[in-house]
């Protein structure tokens, strides 16, 4: 029998419990009013009038059990309380009809709310592990940082309102501010001192009469630098493709013709002299265009990870020994905070890296009265390492310190324009960055934020 037609079943029998106790009490009744209109039955009114309560409260305890009843279900309902059993009313009669109904309603809600929870659960879970930072605005203005992302980009508990993102940027604050729903924005952050593009988004969240925007703040200067890399590496490597094309013959013929022409030469006649030291000029040239040809072929081949546990106070040590044996005159200042600092890295690159500024540094106050250079690095709040090289030289102008970067692009006479776009690759095979800012009272600062 399906469950409908129970409960149908029983609450037949309740309805004839009811029936008959109400029969009974009818009957008491008739029987007590027929024996007080009949003179000398006072035995028989008796009985009749104790059979009459006795009906009567029957009828009244079964209309009171069913009340407690009722009223207990309805206030479980009220509070929540889906632990209540209702199969200890009494049996029988068809009474246990409203218990297995109530029981039945308390077990659906019961499993209802149990999917609820755990549909609640799975939502809390994937929203906290979303890759994607993500803060919720109060029409208030107040703020949350919804999951662990958000947390992790907004490290500490300063973020609560939004005036508090002005500390990552004017600009941010107002772009997070003015945003509509379903508006994508590319703004630019402060992330540890730096300037980082990031996208945003928004959408609105209805919860009764409240409305709550839920904003994504996703960094995406990593992403930009690694397109714009890509697109480099692409150019390097069709135009070196090219040349060393038409440079190698070149380069094999002059010297092929450069010996015949030695050979040939006795020294009596000034034409053959002047050919021989032109065409040994070629081949000269030809050697040097294809030397820095395959100088800048190592741009297009990604650098590979050694990753390793890499002891900061250690690797400064070893580079400052380095520093001290190239550029014996000029002070070094070094720092790490905490002393016991350490990073995942690949401890060769991280210093061919770390080398390059040093050396560009050092170039950069050779001359001065009173050099001053610093290797720091620093434990950030969210776990992120910077490592700062810091002169006093004469910095670098605003319009190149993102061109400095690109590959064959130098500000030396005798540059190649490879250091520093190598360097930037190996920061960004570490998911890091490497950026040149100015320094307060002239200078320059690199930061690699690992």
């Amino acid at each position: 029998m399906s469950e409908r037609g129970r409960l149908a079943s029983l609450g037949r029998r309740f309805e004839v419990g009811l029936a008959l106790r109400i029969g009974v009490l009818l009957m008491a009744g008739a029987a007590l009013a027929w024996a007080v209109t009949r003179p000398g039955l006072h035995a028989t009114s008796l009985l009749a009038g104790l059979l009459t309560g006795a009906a009567m409260a029957e009828l009244w305890l079964f209309l009171r059990r069913t009340n407690l009843a009722v009223a207990r279900f309805v206030e479980a309902l009220e509070h929540g309380d889906l632990a209540q059993g209702f199969g200890t009313l009494q049996t029988g009669a068809g009474f246990d009809a409203l218990g297995a109904s109530m029981d039945g309603a308390i077990a659906r809600m019961r499993r209802e709310r149990s999917i609820a929870q755990d549909d609640s659960r799975y939502l809390a879970a994937l929203v906290e592990d979303v890759p994607s930072p993500l803060i919720s605005v109060a029409a208030d203005g107040r703020l949350a940082l919804v999951n662990k992302a958000a947390r992790r980009l907004f490290p500490g508990s300063g973020v609560v309102r939004l005036g508090d993102l002005a500390s990552y940027g004017a600009t941010f604050a107002a772009d997070v501010a003015g945003l509509k729903p379903g508006e994508r924005r590319q703004t630019r952050m402060l992330l540890t001192g730096v300037p980082t593009a990031a996208l945003l988004s928004m959408a609105e969240v209805h919860q009764g009469q409240d409305v709550t925007r839920i904003v994504a703040v996703q960094p995406i200067q990593q992403e930009l630098d690694r397109a714009e890399l890509a697109a480099q590496t692409d150019l390097v490597r069709v135009l070196t493709h090219e040349i060393m094309n038409s440079m190698t013959p070149v380069t094999s013929l002059s010297a092929t013709a450069a010996g015949l022409i030695a050979a040939a030469d006795r020294g009596d006649d000034p034409a053959i002299s002047d050919a021989r030291a032109a065409i040994e000029t070629v081949a000269r040239r030809a050697e040097g265009i294809m030397h820095f040809v395959r100088t800048y072929r190592q741009l297009t081949r990604p650098p590979e990870l050694r990753r390793g546990h890499v002891d900061v106070t250690i690797l400064f040590a070893e580079l400052a020994r380095l520093f001290e044996s190239d550029w014996p005159a000029l002070p070094l200042a070094v720092t790490v905070e905490p002393a016991a600092l350490s990073i995942d890295a690949d401890p060769d690159l991280l210093a061919q890296l770390l080398i390059n500024l040093l050396r560009n540094a050092a170039e950069a106050v050779a001359g001065r009265p009173d050099p001053q250079l610093s290797m720091a690095a620093t434990l950030l709040k969210g776990g992120r390492v910077a490592i700062d090289i810091v002169d006093n030289g004469p910095g670098i102008a605003a319009e190149l310190r993102q061109d400095i970067f690109l590959p064959f692009f130098s500000t030396k006479a005798d540059g190649t324009g490879v250091g520093l776009s190598l360097a930037r690759q190996i920061a960004l095979a570490h998911d890091g960055a490497l950026v040149c800012e100015p320094v307060d009272g002239g200078g320059t600062r690199f930061r690699l934020t690992l």
